[in-house]
């Protein structure tokens, strides 16, 4: 690109703000979005419109085509990339990306569980405008379901449902409100971690096998990662073999607690009576 050339495109983005909608025509049409010529740059395609911003339904496709001309609001500006992003959802949609966009963080939002997926909980919410193609507005992705561990969502929400979650943040890809109903909640862990040292011996139940360990639930909401010990040879035994399979109730001691990143360490204890236990074996790692 030559020089007076890159000039130029500095100074039209420098005039480009994100929530403003822009205008154009559809230079090119690929799997990834498609590549607009914006109203007053002409020279070359300046707006990009991905895959994801697409408006949903039959009328994307119609929206997509050589030639065509589209409007869309700016979600980003990149002055690196010479391009500017931007949704033609929001334009067709611009009651829902209102109510969207005036949401704050932390902003408790209520309604009632409209459908429960392989990937979240959607939630039909009692204010603001119903999502045009999905069962609700809000979302919960499962880890902000729930403290506590859960094999299946609907051990922890049901459809029709009333719940209420905090607002995380504005979804623009599928114009979605994210929530979260843990975060109305007391964390679990932290109470754990006020109550327990290093070196505290607990029984527990285990959950979840997998390559790295084996993950203890050790109260109510908090679980821990056990690591096998290494052998001689530097190689960690399977984790089933040295602490346990999914649903057995093993002994296990603390050594490391993280509240910042509510991550909780433990290692296997041979209680006297345990297979694989002797007299005096249940006691607890010595830290160094």
């Amino acid at each position: 690109m030559a020089e007076d050339e890159q000039g130029a495109v500095r100074a039209f983005l420098a005039g480009v703000r994100v929530g403003e909608v822009l205008g154009g025509v559809v230079a090119e049409v690929t799997s990834r979005g498609a590549a607009v010529v914006l109203d007053g740059f002409p020279s070359r395609p300046l707006g990009a419109v991905g895959a994801l911003d697409v408006t949903w339904g039959p009328r994307a496709e119609a929206d997509l085509v050589v030639g065509r001309r589209v409007m869309g609001e700016v979600i980003g500006v990149d002055p690196g990339r010479g391009e500017v992003r931007m949704s033609t959802a929001a334009t067709r949609h611009p009651l829902l990306w209102r109510f969207l966009r005036g949401l704050r963080a932390g902003r408790v939002l209520s309604g009632t569980v409209a459908s429960i997926e392989s990937f979240g909980v959607f939630v039909a919410l009692d204010e603001g405008p119903a999502h045009p193609i999905h069962p609700g507005v809000g979302f919960v992705t499962f880890p902000e379901l729930s403290w506590r561990y859960f094999d299946d969502p609907s051990d922890v929400v049901r459809v029709g449902e009333r719940v209420s979650g905090a607002f995380l943040h504005f979804d623009t890809s599928n114009g979605e409100a994210r929530l979260s109903l843990r975060a109305l909640l007391p964390d679990p862990f932290q109470e754990f971690a006020d109550a327990v040292a290093v070196g505290r011996v607990l029984r527990g139940r285990v959950t979840k096998v997998v390559p790295f360990g084996v993950f203890v639930e050790v109260a109510d909401g908090v679980q821990g990662l056990v690591r096998p010990p290494a052998g001689p040879t530097g190689e960690r035994p399977a984790a089933h073999e040295e602490v346990g399979a999914r649903g057995d109730e093993v002994t296990v001691a603390v050594v490391e607690v993280d509240r910042e990143r509510r991550t909780l360490l433990l290692s296997r204890v041979r209680a006297p009576g345990e297979p694989g236990g002797a007299p005096g074996s249940g006691r607890p790692p010595t830290r160094r």
